[in-house]
């Protein structure tokens, strides 16, 4: 099998990294997140139709009449329609929407109109913020426990990396942020670090197993070694994800893209964050294998 030099490409890959870090955390800065409705509130509509409708249809419909960051799903049943609409609540919003469709000439009828109130999405935002967070620390804890801290600090590092640059994206093309892109992101962090703990298992098994000190080598070796698992892994669950961004619909379409985005990041970060940055933190045989203590008995031997 062919062997490809992946620290030998390291300082290309960080800056690569670093580049897209900048442009993300600079789209946070300067344009924020298009939270959705989740988030922000808004109202909800709900319509049933007697035939399954189209709905790009519907949503062309309410765009034309003055509707903003209109988001339409199905609700359950093909034939129910969520509407939601990121506006202040009007008590005939409902019956306005169902006017509008119904001149377009489709049998319609309100099953409900509610609001979604901002403060429910504020404490959504905060106790999801919460949660990566004590997310990300587990993590840290965990793989300091089973390698060592210097694995932690890459690990953690590889996942923040993730995070941002999924994060970025959404800011830079002001996708939709909500709940489901959130899922998305938790996933993101537990397939990446699945994907790290392979190849630093590999790594701290060669390490121990080689008679040289040349750690960028011992790395490329590892690597190598988990890379036909890590591809196959990684294409075949992105050929589910793009079945799912194509013929999912619009309630799951940005958490397939959030995911896609995460995955493609995240097998980048296992090769060229997660690993090439324990050659920054000095990663050396001494870390996994302590020197043997002297026994002093022996030494007082004739």
């Amino acid at each position: 099998m062919r062997q490809f030099d992946f620290m030998g490409k390291r300082r290309l890959a960080f800056l690569f990294s670093a580049i897209l870090l900048l442009v993300s955390i600079g789209s946070l800065a300067v344009q924020q997140l298009n939270l959705g409705l989740d988030f922000t509130g808004g109202t909800l509509v709900e319509v049933r139709y007697d035939t399954v409708p189209t709905l790009d249809t519907i949503r062309q419909t309410l765009e034309d009449e003055g509707f903003q960051d209109v988001s339409v799903q199905t609700f359950g049943a093909a034939t129910e329609v969520l509407i939601r609409l990121q506006q202040a609540f009007d008590p005939a919003v409902g019956e306005q929407v169902v006017g509008l469709l119904r001149e377009e000439g489709a049998n319609v009828e309100l099953v409900r109109a509610e609001f979604v109130g901002a403060q429910v999405g504020e404490q959504l935002r905060d106790q999801s913020g919460l949660g990566m967070l004590v997310a990300l620390g587990i993590v840290m804890l965990y793989v300091a426990f089973r390698f060592q801290y210097k694995f932690a600090l890459g690990a953690l590092l590889a996942l923040v990396h993730d995070v941002v640059i999924v994060i970025g994206v959404f800011s830079l093309f002001q996708l939709d942020f909500d709940l489901t892109v959130l899922a998305a992101l938790l996933a993101v962090i537990g397939y990446s670090l699945n994907d790290t703990i392979v190849v630093y298992d590999r790594i701290r098994e060669n390490i121990r197993k080689s008679r040289i000190d040349d750690m960028p080598a011992i790395f490329n070796d590892a690597i190598n070694m988990t890379l036909a698992r890590t591809l196959a892994t990684s294409g075949t669950t992105l050929l589910v994800l793009l079945a799912l961004l194509v013929l999912g619909g619009d309630m799951i379409h940005n958490f397939a893209l959030a995911l896609i985005i995460g995955i493609g990041v995240g097998t980048f970060s296992s090769i060229y964050v997660a690993s090439a940055l324990l050659l920054s933190l000095k990663l050396e045989r001494q870390d996994l294998i302590p020197a043997k203590k002297e026994d002093p008995e022996a030494e007082e031997l004739p």
